[in-house]
């Protein structure tokens, strides 16, 4: 087997000695041979079962002949949007155009199109009528049935239906794609590819479908938005590989979408086996005159050890990615790649994360979820943490300890984030005091995401009181060994259930705490999230209750504003928002406030009262000396003190400030 990137080009497949491709994977991002990208993992998995597969990466989708350079494969088109949804990747929350596209080489933007997978696929249908296509990623996977789609601000199909696509592929992918092509190269029509877990289908007939949950049409869906809500819970409830039903969706009198359940987790021995493939752990050479990758940068050095999560945040699509339960690799296997890391000419001595979506998770949550899956109506920490959960660090600290004794190595950093109510839940602290002594440079970044308990129950995350009792222990560790280090929380503004008055509850927060966010993410309604679902609805999909949703762009600019109100720029806004939500208290000079008053509109104020009138002209009085606003000595235009009739008519300063304002 040649060990080198795999074919972009025909001279590619000319080495090889490869005539056509058994399958050739379309994808938004370019080619990076590393198993933080998703076509590399597929892409490797399928050679390593004896197929032959081309890449294609970010083609001109104005332009047929990009999708032919490795002409017609023998099975299947695989198609990707890349390792972000597409709008994600080209938009901010505030649909403004992202200047930068990390996943590109030399990071320049407007290498895919919106909605690339639709796109690609489209184009593939131009040229190849009938070769099957397959889609996956995370673009795909979020959208395999209707979602509500913030960017065009409607309810669209599923990704099937407008893509013109043959199968999804959701989820990870290993198992079902693997068992795709077996059905495919065996002759078996992709029409006819129907019993895969972790599949999605078209068909014009539910005849053949058993044991399946009938959900509401595409056409009831965009009538009622309660339905939507009702539907999508259903969805989330079946999303676990263990108890998932069969979903259905119809779409017309004769298309439906089938969603087969989730492909079951990989063990430790399959992810070791996925994460051992011969990837060649860098971009195309390709690309070097562009200046590489900027991914690169961050995942070269870093260690994937698990996946899924079972924090289960309303806002976060893991649930229907990745799952809940936890799947891991060995001490061994991510041993043997940290020394592969450290024989990198360009390795420094850091390795800079061992993680997943949640780094210290290591086991599923409890013994059960092996055998009879995650509870669909329960929380495994969210509103507190089951009494069934296993809070245990000890394996993760015996890796960490590993890692960290390997010649070369320096430090081991945990970036992708921790669990503070998972920590907290661990009888033992040992697990903070190495977090701490060892892990941390300086700083370490947590997700409380706000301080309200009303905003927080709608996000699944735990009561501030829980964030707050992380912070003392967390301080007092560093204190006992006589280390300074900081938490730099994670906060964000404008989620469902967050009005100005918990705007201003973060806000008075951070002013307790002496600290200004240098950045503030705002909700961003993504497919597939709880947390999307309210957005659109307006109700809470688990309770069908109402919520409230700030969806107008000024008020989540207030929000937004209130978090950083010491930014001279958010003044206005900040004044705004107080004066609205009827907190003025907080406009002055005492310590709690958190702007003081306008001094443009003192200055008004002044000049209205004691100088020159709009008109230029002279008012009666002599300006007030510096302390005349005190302790009751302010006065009137007269000049007169309060209690005595002016000679005109008496201009308060209640009045003043109607003026000003006016």
């Amino acid at each position: 087997m040649i060990h080198d990137y795999l074919p972009i080009s025909r001279a590619d497949m000319n080495i090889r000695g490869w005539k056509q491709c058994d399958f050739v994977y379309v994808t938004g991002d370019a080619y990076v041979d590393h198993p933080s990208f998703g076509h590399a993992i597929i892409s490797r998995l399928l050679e390593s079962k004896g197929y032959k597969v081309g890449i294609i990466a970010q083609p001109d989708w104005k332009d047929k002949k990009s999708i032919e350079i490795p002409g017609r494969p023998r099975l299947g088109f695989l198609v990707s949007g890349g390792n972000m949804d597409s709008m994600v990747n080209h938009y901010s929350v505030s649909k403004k155009r992202r200047a930068m596209d990390s996943y590109t080489p030399g990071g320049e933007m407007g290498k895919r199109p919106d909605y690339a997978v639709t796109v690609y696929c489209n184009l593939i249908r131009s040229v190849y009528k009938d070769v099957p296509i397959i889609i996956g990623g995370i673009e795909a996977s979020l959208r395999r049935l209707a979602h509500y789609d913030y960017w065009s601000d409607r309810l669209k199909h599923s990704i099937l239906i407008d893509s013109q696509a043959d199968i999804i592929s959701y989820g990870m992918g290993e198992r079902s794609i693997v068992e795709i092509a077996d059905a495919l190269n065996s002759g078996i029509q992709v029409r006819d590819i129907t019993f895969v877990d972790g599949t999605v289908y078209k068909t014009d007939s539910l005849d053949s479908v058993y044991d399946a949950i009938h959900l509401p049409s595409y056409d009831q869906l965009k009538k009622d938005k309660t339905e939507y809500a009702k539907s999508f819970y259903i969805q989330y409830c079946n999303t676990d590989p263990f108890t998932a039903k069969r979903l259905t969706e119809q779409y017309r009198e004769n298309l439906y979408v089938v969603q087969n359940p989730p492909a079951r987790p990989l063990s430790m021995e399959e992810m070791d086996e996925v994460y051992s493939l011969p990837y060649m752990r860098n971009y195309h050479p390709s690309y070097e005159e562009a200046g590489g990758v900027p991914a690169i940068r961050e995942i070269k050095f870093s260690l994937i050890s698990n996946r899924g999560c079972f924090g289960a945040c309303s806002f976060c699509a893991l649930t229907f990615h990745q799952g809940r339960i936890i799947q891991a690799r060995s001490h061994e296997s991510l041993v043997e790649e940290a020394r592969i890391l450290t024989e990198e000419p360009d390795f420094k001595g850091y390795i800079h994360d061992v993680g997943g979506p949640t780094a210290d998770f290591r086991y599923p949550a409890c013994d059960k979820q092996l055998t009879h899956g995650a509870c669909k109506n329960r929380q495994c920490l969210f509103p507190t943490p089951c009494k069934n959960l296993k809070a245990d660090h000890t394996d993760y600290i015996q890796l960490l300890r590993k890692l960290r004794s390997l010649p070369k190595v320096k430090k081991v950093f945990i970036r992708s984030g921790i669990r503070f109510d998972y920590v907290l839940a661990d009888k033992s602290r040992n697990f903070l005091r190495e977090l701490c002594q060892y892990h941390v440079s300086g700083q370490l970044k947590v997700a409380p995401e706000h301080v309200s308990d009303r905003v927080l129950t709608k996000m699944g995350k735990p009561e501030n009181r829980v964030y707050r009792q992380f912070v003392k222990e967390y301080n007092e560790m560093n204190q006992r060994l006589g280390m300074k280090q900081y938490l730099v929380p994670y906060l964000m503004s404008s989620h469902p259930g967050s009005g100005l008055s918990e705007a201003i509850e973060l806000a008075e927060y951070l002013r307790d705490l002496g600290y200004m966010p240098e950045q503030v993410q705002d909700f961003y309604p993504t497919p597939s999230t709880i947390s999307t679902c309210m957005y659109y609805t307006g109700i809470d999909p688990r309770t069908m209750e109402k919520v409230y949703v700030p969806t107008n762009p000024h008020e989540k600019a207030m929000q937004r504003a209130l978090i950083q109100y010491r930014n001279p720029k958010n003044y206005n806004l900040v004044e705004e928002a107080l004066i609205k939500a009827g907190r003025t208290d907080l406009i002055g000079y005492d310590k709690k406030c958190l702007i003081r008053p306008r001094q443009k509109a003192d200055g008004e104020m002044r000049n209205l009262l004691y100088g020159k009138g709009q008109n230029g002209a002279e008012r009666r009085g002599a300006r007030p000396s510096a302390g005349e606003f005190k302790n009751g000595g302010s006065r009137t235009s007269g000049g007169r003190k309060d209690g005595q009739k002016p000679a005109g008519k008496r201009k308060t300063i209640r009045n003043v400030h109607k003026k000003v304002k006016k």
